[in-house]
């Protein structure tokens, strides 16, 4: 009996290791993109300069709003009935086949190096793998240190393949990954946009400079034309989970508050190099800013960045912080210790509850900025500030 099973796992592991193989032979340019933040960004990007080129691209993003991108550009976010599981990436792969798609570019999810180099290098097989940054973020799963981290991202490396990464992102454990694998390392220059003036002046109003680097870079790399970039422009739509801001009369009586989501921006080093482009275009002058933090359970190591962050003065412009999600008064009791920052517990997490509870301890008009994680409150509340608020660019 025992011996059946095991020649029945065996048969099974193998054709489904077949027809992967298979799979990934049907569709002949696959693209990967890792890194710790703007991976859905660039996924998106990449995937609409493929399109706009002529390429049958078939996309997948992982972000706020897992999606899939379809060869005609129709996105449908994918619903999962459990936890995401880099298996399935079988069910990309077999659609790809299907839809007879020429091009493939995927986000990657796995964050340990283990489960990343097989969602890399076993499933996809990618010709390209994109790095956008190493930050600290998944700091139990990953490593407490950016070294650590980008010892992860390296595991993805495909052999014989091309990588792309920022100059000044590319730690050493990259050059020795490519070399161990004989892959392409492509280090992307600061100036690099510059070859392309007056074209990405849109897209700079929403998106990072060092995302769009990269797209520009692997473009250029598959001798994708010029006017294709100036095209992708004006009609890609940017990604849910991005940095923006909305203005909207909140309160009673109406204030004038300016909303921003950095949800999905996640960790405190990256939330605090968006703040400080904010500050630099002097756009919440002579208003009070506020945070909203929201945490979540499976994400404890975040939640102990953002206490040590706040206990340090890391957010010195933030005089309140509202928290939401699980363990919020533990919390706030930890941060009266040593913080400066007045700090409240919100017994709510409808977004409307939260929008009207805020505006009566914060007095006049304010700059809220949502902190943290995108999942529950968060994506609700960036929902409602889409459809009763006004986008601002910055």
């Amino acid at each position: 009996m025992a011996g059946g099973c095991l020649i029945f796992l065996v048969v099974y592991f193998l054709w489904e290791r077949l027809r992967v193989l298979k799979d990934t032979g049907c569709i002949p340019l696959r693209i990967c993109v890792t890194g710790t933040r703007g991976k859905s960004s660039v996924t998106q990007y990449i995937a609409a300069c493929l399109r706009e080129a002529g390429f049958a691209v078939l996309a997948r993003s992982t972000g706020a709003k897992p999606l899939i991108i379809y060869p005609d550009g129709e996105e449908k976010e994918m619903r999962r009935r459990g936890s995401p599981s880099i298996l399935e990436g079988k069910r990309i792969l077999r659609l790809g086949s299907e839809l007879k798609a020429n091009a493939l570019v995927v986000e990657l999810m796995s964050i340990h190096p283990e489960c990343s180099s097989v969602e890399s290098t076993q499933l996809f097989s990618p010709h390209i793998l994109v790095i956008t940054n190493v930050r600290l973020d998944h700091l139990a799963q990953m490593g407490s240190s950016k070294q650590e981290i980008a010892h992860c991202f390296a595991s993805a490396f495909p052999e014989n393949g091309t990588v792309f990464v920022l100059e000044e992102e590319c730690f050493p454990v990259f050059e020795k990954a490519a070399e161990r694998r004989n892959a392409r390392l492509i280090r992307v220059n600061r100036d690099s946009i510059e070859e392309y003036p007056g074209a990405v002046d849109k897209m700079l109003s929403w998106e990072f400079e060092e995302n769009i680097r990269l797209v520009l870079a692997l473009a250029d790399f598959l001798n994708i034309d010029k006017e294709v970039i100036r095209k992708i422009t004006e009609t890609q739509k940017p990604d849910f989970g991005r940095f923006q801001v909305w203005s909207m009369d909140v309160g009673t009586p109406p204030q004038s508050w300016h909303l921003v989501s950095c949800f999905a921006v996640n960790d405190p080093d990256s939330t605090r190099r968006v703040l400080s482009r904010l500050i630099e275009k002097k756009f919440w002058e002579a208003k009070e800013v506020v945070g909203l933090l929201n945490l979540r359970r499976d994400r404890g190591d975040r939640t102990i960045q953002w206490l040590n962050a706040l206990e340090e003065n890391v957010f010195p412009e933030f005089r309140k912080i509202f928290l939401i999600g699980e363990h919020a008064s533990a919390f706030q009791r930890r941060l009266k210790r040593a913080a400066k920052t007045e700090s409240f517990v919100l017994k709510s997490h409808l977004p409307q509850r939260i929008m009207e509870e805020v505006p009566r301890t914060v007095k006049g008009e304010a700059v809220l900025v949502g902190l943290g994680n995108m999942g529950g409150p968060g994506r609700e509340l960036v929902e409602l500030w889409e459809r009763e608020g006004k986008p601002c660019g910055f």
